[in-house]
């Protein structure tokens, strides 16, 4: 007796419909890129229930004839592929001919069309997959397709789709990235009570995005500049001429703008919507030292390539592609993104608080409004009138020093006498003859002993430190683990501050002539210029300095050392020895020489520069923990920035410590040189602008 048996084409259907309609979202999904197929310049769709209910979609595309609107519902019946030869260049959104007949299949479904050459329309009713009429009727032209009752056959797979709101979420999020895809072409979705999206053609990228995302979220993101390239062939002649052409285009957010998860990173191989494993992981890498570990950008991106180079029938959902060049296509696409990022060094700009009330207003005489316009032709640039002002400034301190009321403390309290320290002090502003000497590289000491890579006035100031404030203010540096608070040990929490978003742009480009007024509590250095007001991070901007310049170094092969009076002895877990075998190499070539005593010790003699001996064994034991869950998955160019990113860390100069002016303005200049100066290698901000449009506003002077 033979236990193998052909399945009953009603059961095919429904495991094909499995595989193609998930949820409604499913369904919209296979009838818009249908419509796109036919060349529609209109497309409008309307959902009932979340789509469980009706789902109805029109477009004005080419529509269908008698004949081909009843051979549509057959299985693998399809206009778009003719022979195997036409699967390996798919230049359409559908083609495997599967979509129709499994919607049909679990649905009561409605189909009017008509094609041009056909003198009247075809109206097609089934149910359950089943032919229930056939008939004539009136049509302008175009198509309609009417699916109800979702899943009314099959009420277990029922039984698993979401509220009404969440399916619903799904379907608006599907038409709107197909939107922004498609800014030519027009779309509207409503459900039974409100319209949700009316998009009409504009003829660019941007506008659409304008168009349906608002302002605020377009001043987010950057726009990337079309990148194109040629993919690599066989070595022969004229490969040049030959080879395929692989273009990138998009928007990518700013540094501040930080999600979750991946869920807000959309991307589209010739006009497809697709989840690649590939792509989503070249975004990542690009963000790379940019991004705190854990978080993920806003980014929209648009693939071309010739069809032959990517294959799109992966997936029966076909939500999934598999390139020919896999690496290439990965490091073109990180490469440009991060080249967007360096290009743009968009600047966060300073949080201000929603919560502050409105203080009260008199009226302004004419001194003021004087000098309101004044300042307003100053800045160059049209103001709106004020609508939330920041809460009151305490009355300004009877000692000749400028308080900081902007930052709040946990639980809204006022500041403990602990805190008093948290104030605006204004260095020695006393000319220094000469240039500031500058120094190339590590400075080390006869003792063996490594001094920070800043002149050698800096040692002095420091020395004061106890080795618990500096252990205190050390940051977790490796990327693949969350990075330690900054402002631990200051009475207050980096948390506690509210980041909203702010009513101007950030500049594109470094600030420019920055002077520096001093320090809020040893830690953050105040400066100002013609855009406004600069607070920035003295310990994260030298880690941005010390970083770039570590890399360099380690590219050139000129990494140096410092040895070690007496070796350090550390003892190390079995995974951390796996992990040291796996980049012993790599260790040494960024400065490190340290090599087995005994079974499970290791003997540092030399320690990259910068690095003090008592925290040479710590940086060697966070590196290897670092890198130890990832050693096998990363990439040498992601190990390298792990350790750089770990080594620039711990040799940056640590917060409460006091600056001169001269200090500061070194360190702005070398700020001001470095490739990526608007976050530090583990995504933190090194400078907040509170520009003068702000400051106008909260003196009321617009």
């Amino acid at each position: 007796m033979s236990v193998i048996r052909i399945l009953p084409e009603a059961v095919a259907n429904k495991i094909a419909a499995g595989e193609v309609v998930e949820r409604p979202a499913s369904v919209v999904k296979e009838l818009l890129e249908n419509s796109l197929d036919a060349g529609a310049r209109r497309i409008d769709a309307s959902v009932e229930a979340g789509g469980k209910r009706v789902i109805r979609l029109e477009d004005d595309g080419c529509g269908m004839s008698h004949d081909d609107a009843l051979l549509a519902f057959e299985r693998h019946a399809t206009s778009k592929i003719k022979s195997v030869e036409d699967l390996f260049e798919v230049t359409t959104l559908g083609f495997r001919g599967e979509a129709l007949p499994s919607i049909a299949s679990v649905s009561r479904l409605t189909l009017e069309t008509r094609h041009a050459s056909e003198p009247a329309g075809v109206q097609v009713e089934t149910s359950g997959g089943r032919l229930r009429d056939i008939k004539e009727i009136p049509w302008p032209g175009g198509t309609r397709i009417q699916v109800g009752d979702l899943f009314f056959n099959t009420p277990a797979r029922r039984k698993f789709l979401k509220s009404e709101s969440t399916e619903l979420g799904h379907i608006a999020s599907l038409v709107t990235h197909y939107a922004l895809a498609h800014p030519e072409k027009s779309f509207r979705l409503s459900s039974l009570t409100h319209e949700i999206l009316h998009a009409t053609p504009v003829p660019s990228f941007r506008e659409r995005i304008y168009q349906v995302m608002g302002g605020q979220t377009l001043e987010q993101l950057i726009e990337m500049t079309p990148v194109e390239r040629r993919m690599p062939v066989p070595s022969e002649a004229n490969a040049e001429e030959t080879a395929p052409l692989v273009r990138l285009l998009g928007f990518v957010s700013r540094p501040e703008v930080q999600k979750l998860n991946r869920n807000h990173i959309y991307f589209f191989v010739n006009r497809r919507l697709v989840r690649d494993r590939l792509i989503l992981h070249a975004i990542t890498e690009a963000y790379r030292n940019i991004l705190p570990s854990g978080m993920y950008p806003v980014a929209l991106i648009f693939i071309e390539l010739p069809p032959s180079e990517v294959d799109v029938n992966v997936h029966p959902s076909k939500t999934e592609v598999r390139f020919r060049h896999g690496g290439f296509m990965h490091d073109f696409a990180r490469d440009s993104i991060r080249a967007a990022l360096i290009a743009a060094r968009p600047m966060a700009a300073f949080p201000l608080r929603q919560t502050a009330q409105r203080a009260g207003a008199g009226d302004t005489d004419e001194a003021d409004a004087e000098a309101s316009e004044t300042l307003r032709e100053e800045s160059g640039r049209r103001t709106e009138p004020a609508k939330n002002f920041p809460s009151p400034m305490w009355p300004p301190p009877k000692e000749p020093v400028a308080q900081i009321s902007q930052m709040e403390h946990p639980g809204n309290r006022p500041p403990a006498a602990s805190d008093a320290a948290f104030q605006l002090s204004a260095p020695t502003l006393a000319p220094v003859a000469g240039n500031l000497p500058l120094t190339a590289g590590p400075v080390f000491s006869s003792g063996g002993e490594p001094q920070t890579d800043f002149p050698d006035a800096w040692q002095a100031e420091s020395s004061h430190l106890s080795g618990a404030t500096a252990g205190a203010a050390a940051c977790s540096s490796w990327p693949g683990r969350g990075a330690e608070p900054y402002a631990r040990g200051f009475g207050w929490q980096a948390s506690s501050m509210e980041v909203q978003d702010h009513s101007a742009p950030s500049p594109d480009e470094f600030p420019r002539n920055l002077r520096p007024l001093g320090q809020v509590h040893e830690s953050f250095i105040v400066a100002t210029n013609d855009q406004g007001l600069w607070i920035i991070d003295q310990h994260v901007a030298h880690e941005r300095v010390l970083f770039e310049r570590h890399l360099r170094a380690r590219r050139e092969k000129q990494v140096e050392g410092q040895r070690l009076l007496l070796p350090i002895v550390v003892e190390l877990k079995p995974e951390q020895q796996v992990t040291f075998q796996e980049i012993a190499q790599e260790l040494a070539a960024n400065g490190f020489e340290a090599e087995p005593f005994g079974q499970r010790t290791l003997a540092i003699k030399t320690a990259p520069g910068g690095i003090r001996a008592d925290d040479a064994e710590r940086l060697l034991i966070e590196i290897l923990d670092g890198a130890g869950a990832e050693a096998r998955q990363l990439s040498l160019d992601g190990l390298l920035h792990g350790i750089a990113a770990s080594v620039a860390c711990h040799a940056a100069i640590k917060v409460n410590m006091p600056l001169t002016a001269n200090k500061m303005e070194w360190l702005l200049r070398e700020l001001q040189q470095t490739d990526c100066p608007m976050t530090c290698p583990h995504g933190r901000p090194v400078l907040l602008r509170h520009s003068l449009k702000d400051i106008l506003k909260a003196f009321k002077r617009i």
